[in-house]
């Protein structure tokens, strides 16, 4: 009597677990065929399809068994997780990638495009995409595919992200839009490396053409001025050997900015490059022209590193203290330093509370041989951004005019652990 009632108890959680198969096999959407060669059956399930069939075949207790399916992406799989999946992919992406739902609703955005708008991606996902852009709905891209339900195929983009942009769409099955994909590559690192071929075109031929005489004018005059009267040789000390000095000045900085020298790269940690080597050398400074210097250094940093090379990145930061020195107005100057981690970068702030620049200026404040100053040669920001560049970064300006500048240096941060 005890075997019989273990014997149905055992029948009993044979049926309810071939239940549990059963009802788990229907909620598999996507078709798949198992074929179990030692016990001769072969499963089938089509897509959708409630139940399966079962099939006879040979058994063969050599064959392995074998499983085969057809999983779409879009039919058989919740696509906010595909999304998830390739998300990291398309981190790796050097354009930005966007995809919004029907209602223009972010639901990915590539590291790329959030840093080169400047916003965090975290926060961004949810939003409309003209929270991301900031520019009117008729001229985003994305919306226009929306509308039209028309796929753009290298579509020029001529607004502030100068650059070419595609859209593609995926359907429901109900034909209703499920996603836009808009993939946008910018063309203004292109437009920068045309200046800078020029740049570097017209620096090999003036180097020798140009340095050369001046270096034999300078000598002469320093030969000769110990005959000349001493009216001339106040001329010489004061006017024409400076003069000489600061065109062979242009020179050299129109060449770094064409071949700059080779970067001396090694890993460091940014809070501590500039509580040390950055403060040492600024603090003087600040205290000979009265300015105010403060640091707010972000503490996750501290797990961090990046890979430059010091000396280089000391030259940017200098130059852009010393821009912001040469900008002071009457007011007191203060100048911040302040660094972030942010979507796997290191942020460097460099911000002031100058008269700030211009809005009709400030996309050419990065160009060759620009200057608002009187004694400027234009080359100081172009060679910082050059030398960012070459440590796979990127520096950008921001300001309200009458409000400050903020410089911004991105560089790549890579964990400690």
């Amino acid at each position: 009597m005890e075997n019989y009632k273990q014997l149905k108890r055992k029948i009993n959680e044979l049926e309810e677990e071939l239940k549990l198969y059963k009802r788990f096999v229907e909620h598999v959407n996507f078709p798949f065929s198992y074929v179990d060669y030692q016990l001769g059956k072969v499963i089938n399930k089509e897509r959708n399809a409630l139940s399966l069939t079962v099939e006879t075949v040979k058994k063969n207790n050599n064959a392995s068994s074998t499983l085969k399916w057809n999983i779409d992406l879009q039919k058989d799989y919740p696509f906010e997780q595909v999304e998830q999946f390739l998300a990291p992919i398309f981190d790796l992406v050097s354009h930005h990638i966007v995809f919004v739902d029907a209602e223009g609703i972010i639901t990915l955005c590539n590291l790329q495009a959030a840093n080169d708008i400047g916003v965090n991606r975290d926060e961004i996902i949810g939003k409309h995409i003209r929270e991301l852009l900031n520019i009117p709905d008729e001229q985003i891209m994305t919306l226009k595919t929306l509308q039209t339900k028309q796929p753009l195929y290298n579509c020029e983009v001529l607004d502030r992200y100068y650059g070419i942009v595609n859209t593609r769409i995926l359907y429901n099955e109900d034909g209703s839009i499920k996603r836009v994909i808009s993939m946008f590559q910018s063309l203004n690192q292109m437009k920068e490396a045309e200046k800078l071929a020029i740049a570097g075109r017209i620096a090999a031929g003036i180097a020798h053409e140009i340095r050369n005489p001046l270096t034999t004018v300078r000598g002469y005059l320093q030969f000769l001025r110990e005959q000349l009267p001493e009216h001339i040789v106040t001329l010489i000390d004061q006017l024409l050997i400076p003069e000489l000095d600061r065109a062979n000045d242009i020179i050299t900085d129109f060449l770094n900015i064409a071949k700059p020298n080779e970067a001396k790269a090694e890993w460091i940690e940014v809070n501590h490059f500039i509580q040390n080597d950055v403060d040492l050398l600024l603090k003087s400074e600040a205290l000979l022209h009265n300015v105010e210097l403060s640091y707010r250094l972000d503490e996750k940093l501290q797990h961090y590193a990046v890979y430059i090379d010091k000396n280089q990145l000391l030259q940017v930061l200098i130059n852009l203290f010393r821009n912001a020195i040469e900008a002071k107005t009457e007011k007191s100057l203060h100048v911040n330093i302040e660094t972030k981690l942010h979507n796997n970068l290191v942020q460097i702030y460099v911000r002031d509370n100058g008269p700030g620049i211009p809005p009709t200026i400030i996309h050419h404040v990065f160009d060759p041989f620009f200057s608002t100053k009187s004694t400027g040669t234009g080359l100081g920001l172009s060679l910082s951004r050059k030398i960012v560049e070459l440590h796979k970064g990127s520096m950008r300006v921001q300001s309200e005019f009458g409000h400050g500048a903020c410089f911004i240096i991105e560089l790549p941060a890579y964990s400690k652990k």
